[in-house]
């Protein structure tokens, strides 16, 4: 480990009783167990922050691909139209050269 450094902290007497207990069914020490909380307490907090980066992301990727969709949505009808159109002029035309 690296350069440990000492300090104190202040904890009610009802949970040091309780780390006292986990310390002496899993044969470790005080330190250990605080070390061990401490770095379970940090990357739990990391993977929320991470977590909430990641919605925040695709609420904002969402907005952009419902935005798309809805552009690629319009285009889609236009050309829809303009074949529809297409080919119900091909038809007519059709129908007018066999009327001759």
């Amino acid at each position: 480990m690296a350069q440990a450094k000492r300090i104190m902290v202040s904890l009610p007497n009802s949970l040091l009783q309780e780390v006292d207990g986990i310390v002496r069914r899993e044969t470790g020490n005080r330190s250990a167990f605080i070390r061990e909380a401490m770095l379970l307490l940090i990357t739990e907090r990391r993977c929320r922050e991470r977590m909430e980066g990641y919605r925040l992301g695709y609420e904002k990727v969402g907005k952009l691909n419902l935005a798309l969709a809805e552009d690629g949505l319009e285009e889609d009808s236009r050309d829809l139209e303009k074949y529809e159109n297409n080919l119900a002029s091909r038809a007519s035309e059709r129908e007018g050269n066999s009327d001759e």
